[in-house]
């Protein structure tokens, strides 16, 4: 028998500053040493280890069956030499019998130092992991650690855990040095070979709802809402937004005096624009204000192919569309409807071209019809 009472008091004390539950370190502490136990004192046994806190005792025992004619000593016994122990003992019964080594105590100490290290980091992960997934769908600051031709890994911060930026979750341009200070968006907490894999986004839409919700105590409150958020990262990002009091300025909330609160936002993602503008539950006017900064002078839609059709004025087209069909495509995304902008006089020419052909079908049917047969001879 080994006293191991400081043992436990240890495990007590753990399990108060670190919040573990001491069960947890006494079963993975028994298999280990019943691991132990076997590679000391033979592979061959059948041998158990039983840890008693209330007592402060680590007690190994081996186990044999009773058999009548003893094959193998480490596992069998004797009936004959059973009987002596127990005379109800008969063929086929298990018999424990403590074997604790004198030595053991040396071998305990050891194993019991490894397993407990091991084990504390692994709960100590699966604790922070459990916080981690809690925090999901978040955002937090972040220190630029390492890189690698695809990822920047990251340290979350006031923890050990590690994130994990892959190249889509960079914004487009931007360059992280090590050492610098971010903030990120936990995407989602995954298993690893290693523990919990963090994978944190800076190009996610939700990264620009969470910055902005950190600038606008009206956001946090719930007096201003943010309806939907499209965003191509590092490029541009339009956010619709909508305060069920009449009072509240939803759009001036969110921009801040003198531009004070959509400008820290803009800093963060170095330089992005955004364009902030207000629902509506009026297609027409949402459509219409999506595709701010542009002026637009009407929109027509097709509730059924939920698609709409927008004038604007000639030299507003090209703000309209933007660079490569941005604005018009996350117009789109934003409101969830297909639109096709026309300038001013492409949609005159259009309309006239339109005109001119009905003019000309009325013409041609009527001609099948016969109805210019009497005014042939007319010159």
């Amino acid at each position: 028998m080994i006293n191991s009472k400081d043992f436990f008091l240890a495990l007590d004390q753990l399990e108060k500053e670190k919040k573990i539950n001491k069960d947890f370190f006494i079963s993975a502490l028994e298999s280990a040493l019943v691991s132990a136990y076997k590679k000391n004192f033979g592979e061959a046994r059948s041998a158990t280890v039983k840890l008693n806190p209330e007592k402060g005792t680590i007690k190994v025992y081996a186990y044999k069956t009773v058999v009548d004619e003893v094959n193998d000593p480490d596992k069998e016994v004797s009936i004959e030499d059973a009987k002596q122990i127990k005379s109800s003992y008969k063929v086929g019964d298990i018999i424990a019998e403590e074997v604790t080594p004198k030595n053991f105590g040396r071998i305990a100490a050891q194993t019991a130092k490894q397993v407990v290290m091991q084990r504390l980091r692994e709960a100590e992960r699966e604790n922070l992991s459990a916080e981690l997934n809690a925090k999901g769908d978040q955002l937090t600051t972040a220190i630029v650690r390492r890189k690698d031709a695809k990822n920047v890994y990251v340290e979350l911060s006031g923890t050990e855990i590690e994130g994990v930026l892959s190249e889509k979750d960079i914004i487009p341009g931007e360059t992280l040095e090590i050492g610098e200070r971010i903030k990120v968006y936990i995407k989602r907490v995954r298993d690893g070979n290693f523990g919990a894999v963090v994978q944190v986004s800076r190009t996610t839409p939700e990264f620009v709802r969470r910055l902005f919700e950190l600038e606008v105590p009206e956001l946090t409150s719930g007096a201003v809402e943010i309806k939907s958020i499209a965003r191509e990262a590092g490029n541009r990002t339009k956010m619709s937004v909508y305060a069920s009091d009449p009072n509240i300025d939803a759009v001036g909330a969110c921009v801040g005096t003198r531009g004070a609160r959509i400008n820290a936002v803009i800093h963060e993602l170095n330089g992005e624009k955004i364009d902030v503008i207000p629902y509506s539950d009026d297609v027409f006017e949402y459509i219409a204000n999506a595709l701010s900064p542009a002026e637009v002078i009407s929109v027509e839609i097709n509730q059924d192919a939920k698609s709409s059709r927008v004038i604007v004025p000639d030299n507003k087209l090209s703000l309209a569309i933007g660079r490569e069909g941005c604005n018009v495509r996350l117009a789109a995304r934003l409101t969830g409807w297909k639109i096709d902008v026309k300038s001013e006089t492409a949609n005159a020419k259009e309309e006239l071209s339109k005109q001119v052909q009905e003019v000309e079908t009325d013409f041609d049917s009527a001609s099948e019809l016969g109805l210019f047969d009497d005014i042939e001879g007319i010159e």
